[in-house]
């Protein structure tokens, strides 16, 4: 048995509907079904999702977008000094980046401001304002945030600037007093769709302003809109799409500079570039220093300066992965040392000194450990106030929840599963405890065990490159349009190995009804020791086609390996016991001793783990479930093996089988044997087995042992008298069996458990067990049944 990493949820498809798009678009069932689980459930649809042209809406159906054009072309006629408040973020950045681009292209005067993360925190603020209103700004947009700026939008108001906010972020019971608010998710908002990316308003107002889509826009609006996790799907999709494409043949040459030096191949670019690639290194630049740097190189002309910025922004990246890492390291001691999670069900944790401009990240990382609502919070003790960025679980909507604690968050803003704010350093004790008691009342048990859900159950005989090919028509992946995740059910272990430089990589190939599927694990080498080759194994993952010396094949990226049924690990005739220790998992394991004299050749460190069965009552009383059983060495008899395991069901079983001696490999007497021994004696009369017992049995090519073991035999038969070494035999004895001896039953009985046991296969073993375990199950069902 091998538990899998996270509850595994697969999505129930309609067949029906899985057929009638599988013919109608002459499509394979893998696509169609990954189409109906996307919600996709019309053949008009799914063509138009798969084949479609796409158009972009209308801009002016956002409310407040006629207003800000309007006020934009006059002050671009009058020559008036515009400013673009941006966000530090990938978002923020593309945001900025493309007003700034298209208010040059129109002709006007424009600057852009994006505030410093740690001497002003997140959006528009007033210090920044009245600067601007000194500098002879009257007019400021902001892109990317704002939504939340009640007081700088009355002091913009006060100085005598107009005000156009474009944000997406969650609306508050209270809208800014602005010239204009363009945002998707107004109140009373009639825009087709609600889920565009700061970038997105921001290019919606670009469009606004060409009065045609900027095409040569896309590459940058691509990044933002997947950089910031919003929904893949309507007009955000063919921003990704369109984006993507030309982001392959990009002229820019900030752009061109960072994929250079992140060694991208241009046609290899796919949502994933910008996710893992692109994303990093600008949040880099905002996160440990000012952001400005990140615009200048997307806005660059010089290929110099776009090289000095590339290289700069790379180190700013390097060095945020090592503070991420030094403090994930700080903040999971803190969670195991005063928050354990077994008491908190949502995670409030803050340090003096933790970089402020990584602790999302952080955030991210602990949920992902514990799976539990997280805020990190950076202490600021001579201010008073900490700084915090929260990541959230599905179940625990984080805007909604932060929203009941506005008395003591004075700058908070973000969305369900993300957030940021400010509050009181005195103040943090009393949040931790209001999200925990919202949490008790919001979150189950179960709701804290991390679910992966998965589009399909598939059998590996669909697995092929057309559909694979065809699979790709669903891209770009993202929020809403998930790579798609399969489950591989059940199937039969071809090889499993360790691979990488540092063998912490997995390679294995399955096999199911004669149809073969390579899978590669990252991280997950560990495995390998826990999975018997003999087990049927179920995996999740990614499918994916291999590209090999111009050879294609499909295998599966895999996130997840389980195992349901028990396992059996053989380690019969390796000599060091103690070492069989550091393969079996300290968890729920059972080290078993049959033999008083062998547990004291057990290392003290084990004793606690270790159970001596020294007879069938001591058999009877172990009574343990999904425990690892280690059957240290070899019982006296299969009975008290089988009453071990009667009404257990183990999760795995080691066999080590240690023994001294083998009966196995000594001469058990055959019945001419034992005629000529008694014939010999009646020949010769008494007999000194000490002086001559050896002799004999070289003479006759056996062992003393055999000598030895014969003259036993007859003794419990009553055949002979052994007395002092000397055997005779008895006049008028009997006719009887060599069975009825007690010596001669035991020394088969042990003869056979050997075979079966010691010195069978490994099919043949697990076999063997297989059948006790499941008679010992069906016993178990028939007596719950029966009571």
């Amino acid at each position: 048995m091998l538990s899998s990493k996270t509850r595994w949820i697969v999505r129930k498809s309609d067949e029906q509907l899985i057929k009638m798009l599988e013919t109608e678009l002459k499509i394979t069932p893998l696509v169609a079904s990954l189409l109906v689980n996307r919600g996709i459930s019309t053949v008009e649809s799914a063509r138009y999702f798969l084949f479609g042209k796409e158009e972009f809406h209308d801009p002016f159906l956002l409310k407040g977008m006629d207003i800000a054009v309007k006020r934009i072309r006059e002050a671009i006629e009058n020559q008036e000094p515009i400013l673009i408040f941006g966000d530090y973020d990938a978002d923020g950045v593309s945001s900025t980046s493309v007003l700034m681009i298209t208010l040059r292209d129109l002709g006007a005067i424009v600057q852009f401001y994006i505030p410093n993360r740690f001497t002003e925190g997140y959006g528009p603020n007033e210090a920044a304002f009245r600067n601007a209103a000194d500098n002879g700004i009257n007019l400021i947009i902001t892109v990317d945030t704002g939504i939340s700026a009640t007081h700088e939008a009355a002091i913009a108001k006060e100085l005598g600037i107009d005000l156009i906010i474009t944000d997406h972020h969650e609306p508050g019971p209270i809208l800014p007093e602005a010239l204009a608010i363009i945002h998707p998710k107004l109140p009373d908002s009639i825009y087709p769709f609600r889920e565009l990316a700061g970038v997105g308003v921001a290019f919606k107002l670009a469009q606004a302003l060409y009065g045609e889509v900027p095409e040569h826009l896309l590459e940058i609006a691509v990044i933002g809109t997947i950089a910031d996790l919003v929904s893949l799907t309507d007009e955000n999709r063919l921003i990704a799409k369109k984006g993507l494409e030309r982001l392959k043949t990009t002229k820019n040459i900030g752009l061109k500079a960072i994929l250079k030096l992140a060694g991208v191949d241009p046609m290899s670019i796919n949502e994933e570039t910008i996710g893992f690639t692109l994303a990093p290194r600008i949040n880099a630049v905002g996160r440990l220093e000012d952001a400005d740097l990140a615009v200048q190189l997307i806005l660059t002309d010089d290929p110099l300066e776009a090289e000095r910025l590339a290289a700069e922004m790379d180190a700013l990246n390097k060095s945020r992965q090592s503070i991420v890492n030094t403090i994930t390291a700080e903040a999971m001691e803190e969670v195991e040392k005063n928050f354990p999670i077994a008491s908190n069900k949502v995670l409030v944790i803050g340090k003096e000194g933790w970089n402020a401009g990584v602790i999302g990240i952080v955030a991210s990382r602990l949920v992902e450990k514990y799976y539990r609502p997280t805020i990190v919070l950076n202490f600021d003790p001579e201010k008073g106030v900490a700084k915090g960025s929260a990541r959230s679980i599905a179940g625990f909507d984080l805007f909604k929840n932060l929203s009941t604690c506005r008395d003591i968050l004075p700058h908070f803003g973000g969305h369900p599963m993300a957030a940021g704010m400010t509050l009181n350093l005195e103040n943090v004790t009393e949040l931790r405890s209001r999200l925990n008691a919202l949490a008790e009342q919001q979150l189950t048990a179960k709701d804290l065990i991390p679910v992966t859900y998965l589009d399909e159950e598939i059998q590996l005989q669909n697995v092929n490159l057309s559909s694979l090919d065809e699979m790709s028509l669903l891209a770009p992946f993202g929020v809403d349009n998930p790579k798609p995740k399969v489950l591989i059910n059940h199937v039969d272990i071809t090889s499993i190995r360790k691979i990488g430089s540092e063998q912490n990589h997995l390679k294995v190939l399955v096999n199911e009804k004669g149809a073969n599927l390579d899978g590669v694990g990252f991280g997950l080498g560990h495995l390998v020791d826990h999975i018997s080759p003999a087990s049927k194994i179920s995996l999740i993952g990614e499918l994916s086609v291999n590209e090999w010396n111009n050879i294609r094949k499909p295998q599966i990226f895999i996130h997840d390996i389980a195992v349901e049924s028990w396992q059996l690990f053989d380690y019969r005739g390796q000599k060091r016991i103690n070492s069989l220790s550091n393969a079996v998992p300290v968890e729920n394991r059972k080290f078993i001793i049959f033999n008083q004299e062998h547990l004291e050749k057990i290392n003290t460190n084990l004793m606690a783990d270790t159970i001596l069965i020294k007879d069938m009552e001591a058999a009877k009383a172990f009574k343990e479930n999904k425990v690892n059983i280690v059957l240290v060495d070899f019982p006296s008899s299969k009975e008290i093996l089988k009453v071990l395991l009667n009404g257990t069901q183990p999760a795995r079983i080691y066999a080590y089988f240690y023994k001294e001696s083998s009966d196995f490999f000594s001469t058990i007497p055959t019945r001419d044997h034992f005629k000529w021994f008694y014939a010999f004696l009646l020949k010769k009369g008494p007999m000194d087995l000490k002086r001559h017992g050896d002799d004999l049995a070289k003479q006759r090519g056996w062992s003393q042992e055999t000598i030895n073991f014969m003259s036993k035999v007859f003794s419990d038969l009553d055949f002979v008298t052994i007395n002092n070494g000397f055997i005779t035999l008895k006049t008028g004895a009997q006719k009887r069996d060599l069975t009825d001896s007690r010596t001669y039953q035991i020394k088969q009985a042990q003869y056979e458990l050997e075979r079966e046991l010691l010195f069978s296969s490994f099919q043949e073993l697990k076999s063997w067990f297989d059948l006790v375990i499941q008679e010992s199950v069906e016993t178990e069902e028939a007596i719950s049944e029966w009571i």
